[in-house]
């Protein structure tokens, strides 16, 4: 299988860059690669709570979107490109209520205009907890709005 990386990347340097983030916020943490996934975690404690002490469905979106977004700008010239999330669903399939959780990113669709990703995440013990999939679109870094 071709590798899909536009960059070579190196996993420190881009958790290093998620500082003072929501996803540090979350702990979230890139934890492995391969020619075609990205792999990271996230822990499941206070900050990914909800209030039944499971693992917050919003907090594995959350997982997905970083996960799903960062594989979507690893495939682009960021110098002119950037890819932004458009749509994002999940599943959730069983909940998680202590450990970590793991998310692996796998392209299912890579044009000019957009990406697909699918992302699982599974617990501790390997078992599915989510099955998502985010949308995103490839855009002109010129054509960036804010609000």
């Amino acid at each position: 299988m071709a590798k899909i990386w536009f960059h070579d990347v190196d996993l420190d340097r881009m958790n290093k860059m998620s500082q003072k983030t929501l996803v540090t916020h979350l702990g979230i943490q890139l934890t492995n690669m391969t020619e075609d996934t990205l792999e990271g975690t996230m822990p499941v404690d206070e900050r990914t709570f909800q209030p039944a002490r499971l693992l917050h469905g919003g907090a594995s979106c959350v997982l997905a979107e970083t996960l799903g977004s960062i594989a979507a700008n690893m495939c682009i010239d960021t110098n002119e490109k950037m890819a932004v999330g458009q749509h994002i669903e999940a599943t959730h399939i069983r909940s998680a209520t202590k450990g970590h959780v793991r998310g692996v990113a796998k392209n299912i669709y890579m044009g000019k205009s957009t990406q697909t990703w699918r992302i699982e995440i599974y617990n501790d013990d390997n078992k599915l907890i989510c099955d998502s999939k985010i949308i995103m679109a490839i855009v002109n870094k010129s054509s960036k709005t804010t609000a």
